[in-house]
């Protein structure tokens, strides 16, 4: 598993991020303090407080290069 910070400030980063990581077959968790939502899910994100930066669990090894490569605009620092 790779953890990375994202920062997703607006309806339209949003809704983006969840077209761009559904392109993938891997599982996707955000945590935000004590909750965790599939990151594929909309309602799930917009659940989240999303005025400061998310933990991006990443569940794979060998494929984990290639979604960092694909997801670094939303990617914080």
């Amino acid at each position: 598993m790779k953890t990375v910070q994202i920062f997703l400030n607006s309806i339209d980063k949003v809704k983006s991020f969840v077209n761009d990581i559904s392109k993938f077959d891997y599982d996707f968790d955000l945590v935000s303090g004590r909750y965790v939502v599939d990151a594929k899910s909309i309602m799930g994100i917009f659940s989240l407080d999303l005025s400061k930066p998310i933990d991006l669990n990443i569940h794979t090894e060998e494929g984990a290069d290639e979604v960092l490569e694909f997801l670094k605009p939303y990617i914080v620092g």
